[in-house]
């Protein structure tokens, strides 16, 4: 399973001086473009994709780096993660740390206004019908992290290219089973005019 990230609207709250960072991680139903109309797919996130996700342990982290500060976690109850009929919503209450003072202090004045979030998919479906293929996440299989970013996490990096090279997999097998299922209509077809 290849682990992948995409990315969402974060706003910030202040509760009684406490630092609060909320948004949807993931928002349900909603097509978005990944790549361009030339090399790329539109992807759409099933409401039941999270039914069964594993979300044990899940930090909030700044682009995705292990190698910066963890800001908020579910394991210390710091983040809660919460599924409704919109998406997963992310809330976070921040420690009053230096580099959390800093992320929030950013986040508030909108240099800093979006999240992504790292996952693997279990379960998906392609449908080629349209003018750029269309994958629907039906089922994500585990919840690496949410992240409070200042780029978009797929637009030319390594996990965006793995996605295209993913979808050309996954299209390539849906081809090869169309092509299977067109054999076998014709080795039927042509037992019916061989038995008469």
């Amino acid at each position: 399973m290849i682990k992948e990230t995409r990315l969402a609207d974060v706003k910030f709250e202040e509760t009684e001086g406490k630092m609060t960072l909320e948004g949807y991680a993931i928002v349900f139903n909603q097509e978005t473009l990944i790549g361009d109309e030339a090399y790329g797919f539109v992807e759409e996130i099933d409401r039941h994709a999270l039914e069964n996700t594993l979300m044990k342990d899940v930090p909030m982290k700044y682009n995705h780096m292990d190698s910066f500060l963890i800001i908020a976690r579910t394991k210390n109850k710091s983040l809660t993660l919460s599924v409704d009929n919109n998406g997963l919503k992310v809330h976070a209450e921040l420690l009053d740390t230096q580099s959390n003072q800093d992320i929030y202090k950013m986040v508030r004045s909108g240099l800093l206004d979006k999240m992504s979030f790292a996952f693997t998919v279990e379960e998906q479906s392609w449908n080629k019908e349209g003018k750029i293929p269309k994958r629907t996440i039906t089922k994500i299989g585990r919840l690496y992290d949410v992240s409070v970013v200042d780029t978009p996490a797929y637009d030319s990096t390594s996990i965006y290219a793995r996605s295209l090279e993913s979808m050309d997999v996954e299209l390539k097998a849906m081809e090869l089973e169309e092509q299977k299922k067109q054999v076998e209509v014709m080795k039927k077809k042509i037992r019916i005019k061989t038995n008469y």
